[in-house]
């Protein structure tokens, strides 16, 4: 499937071309019909000898529909161009031209209507002078067909000339980011709401939970929406993919599956769209081309009340020139431009710029940042996602698909894309602070949630080793090392000092995890809330068996207090912790033997 806008000055014939080609017409209106004059944009569709899809969106000609024209071009593939033989280029010819150049339109056939009038001079005439018009856009270099629809001329040579370009034509890409600007919103009885426009981007299935973008005012909040049924063609489908004229019956998204109800506040300019895809902006930076034909500079100040046009809407806009002072008649800079409402729009939209006050078309460009964060004395704009990375440092990656359209898998971690200079800086600091740990290591516990990504990633690549909560150089030594540290240890040293009156670990400021540590490594044990020392767990367990080598019967608490030179507070959770390991035996009052009871060496 392939859409083509109409393109061409009032009156020369496009609608007619349109009806011929697909024995629809185009002008819908009743207003229009008695005028014999396209005031909104008419649809049509024809299927081409090669079997080939064809949808047409018919645009106004007069100068006072530009804004009309504008909203049936913003997403097409191609345009049929039409200039009247007889009255030859005209004003909205060359606005027509330069608005389709600034929307990157690049497939074209040029119609040459009203071909049969004087035998064929005439007819040469317009050609040239047509080729020589096109020079330098977008459209040169594209076929002339002679035509002339009331004489029989030229339509099937026409119509085989739309057919080649088509061919030529890439096929509209499915990136999975659905989006339909809206160009006509209506009531259908038993349907409820429906909108129509040109879907681009990814598929819509019957069913799918969208949002519409921008929602109704004063917040513009996005409006959540179901949708019902899909036609295009006027055949209802269950989806549908890009490329495609496609009329969608909304309703609201609380409505259940057979439940039904109008939308409010739908209209041309809004979009539906995936709203966990998009990140809606009212302040982004483009491209801004000054057509050569326009009669100022537009200035830094942004002087001048200006009209963009993003999609099938139509927004006033505040303007400001980046870099310079202003961008001259027939040369390209950059912009920072801020829109009234929040519109899903992605690096690499198109845009045209209209002066308010003069209706006439100023220029035109693209989007490059939907989220600018730099100033606009510092910000140089350009569609690289590198770019987009390096101005914000660390991006989450599904936030850098929003902003760009571009998904990376994240380098650091599981969620981050980092510009590659903060990363190396990030990963040299944490080397430093590893090898100034020693041999205890570095606390992962003291890190900062990106510290810590960065640490996965040097440990992923062999760098660093973390274990227990510490991160530590990599290597055997390094493994040693730490073993000796915690024999070393000044808390284990503390322990083995008074070994029967252990200093409390938080009172001495002990790290957790080293103290962690010191438990795991089987240095220091510890019994309800209490540490000991390995060593003084063994020598009261000896104390202990010859207490019980003169008194087989039992010892009391008061006796191991006694022969420890220790207090109750440390003697009870010491006894249990010999309980715990079957070197005693809890009886009553007293402690008996029990299955690891140390033996007692003759004359101790």
């Amino acid at each position: 499937m392939h859409v083509v806008a109409t393109a061409g000055h009032v009156d020369h014939g496009k609608s007619t071309l349109v009806h011929a080609m697909t024995g629809m017409d185009p002008d819908r209106l009743a207003e229009e019909k008695a005028r014999g004059l396209t005031i909104d944009l008419g649809f049509a569709w024809a299927t081409l000898p090669s079997g080939r899809e064809l949808a047409f969106v018919d645009v106004p000609g007069h100068v006072r529909f530009v804004k009309n024209m504008l909203a049936g071009v913003g997403a097409v593939d191609a345009c049929l161009f039409v200039v009247s033989v007889t009255e030859g280029w005209k004003p909205q010819s060359e606005e027509h031209l330069r608005i389709l150049d600034l929307l990157g339109v690049r497939h074209a056939v040029v119609a040459l209507t009203r071909a049969a009038a004087d035998g064929g001079e005439l007819v040469e005439l317009a050609r040239l002078d047509v080729e020589e018009r096109l020079e330098g856009s977008a459209l040169e270099g594209s076929p002339t067909v002679p035509v002339d629809v009331p004489a029989g001329l030229g339509l099937d040579d026409l119509v085989a000339a739309i057919d080649a370009m088509l061919a030529r034509t890439p096929a509209a890409a499915d990136r999975g980011r659905p989006r339909l600007w809206i160009d006509r919103s209506f009531v259908m009885s038993g349907s409820g709401t429906v909108v129509t426009g040109t879907l681009a981007g990814g598929q819509l299935v019957v069913g799918d939970r969208l949002d519409v973008l921008p929602g109704p005012p004063p917040a513009h909040g996005a409006v959540g929406v179901r949708v019902r049924g899909l036609q295009s063609h006027r055949e209802p489908v269950g989806q549908v993919g890009p490329g495609h004229r496609v009329a969608v019956n909304v309703v609201p998204a609380g409505a259940g599956e057979r439940g039904g109800g109008r939308v409010g506040s739908l209209g041309r300019g809004q979009a539906l769209v995936r709203g966990d895809q998009w990140l809606p902006t009212t302040v982004l930076d483009a491209s801004l081309t000054v057509l050569g034909a326009a009669p100022a500079a537009v200035g830094r100040a942004g002087r001048g009340a200006y009209q963009a046009y993003f999609g099938a809407g139509e927004h006033a806009v505040r303007l400001r020139v980046l870099g310079a002072e202003e961008i001259a008649p027939g040369q390209t800079g950059w912009v920072r431009l801020r829109v009234p409402v929040p519109l899903p729009l992605l690096p690499g939209d198109r845009f045209v710029l209209r002066d308010a006050g003069r209706s006439r078309t100023v220029g035109g460009g693209e989007v490059l940042d939907v989220a600018p964060v730099l100033r606009p004395s510092r910000a140089r704009p350009d569609h690289t996602v590198e770019r987009v990375v390096a101005e914000r440092g660390w991006v989450d990656a599904d936030l850098l698909e929003r902003l760009t359209g571009v998904r990376r898998a994240p380098e650091v971690g599981d969620r981050w894309v980092v510009h590659p200079p903060l990363l190396a800086d990030m990963a040299a600091q944490l080397r430093r602070q590893v090898a100034a740990a020693g041999p205890l290591g570095l606390g992962v516990g003291e890190l900062d949630e990106r510290q810590r990504a960065v640490l996965g990633h040097l440990e992923a690549g062999g760098e660093v080793v973390v274990r227990a909560g510490r991160a530590l150089e990599a290597g055997a030594a390094a493994s040693e090392a730490s073993e000796t540290a915690l024999a070393t240890h000044p808390y284990l040293q503390a322990l083995e000092a008074e070994p029967f009156s252990p200093p409390d670990p938080a009172a001495a400021g002990v790290d957790r995890a080293e103290l962690g540590q010191l438990v795991r490594a089987g240095l220091v044990v510890e019994r309800d809330g209490h540490y000991f020392s390995a060593r003084a767990v063994a020598r009261a367990a000896t104390t202990v068996a010859r207490l019980l080598a003169d008194h087989p019967e039992g010892v009391t608490v008061s006796t191991v207090r006694s022969a420890l030179g220790s207090t109750r507070k440390h003697v009870v959770p010491l006894l249990s912790l010999l309980d715990a390991t079957g070197v005693t035996r809890r009886r009553g009052d007293v402690r008996v033997g029990g299955p690891h009871l140390p033996p007692v060496e003759a004359g101790a």
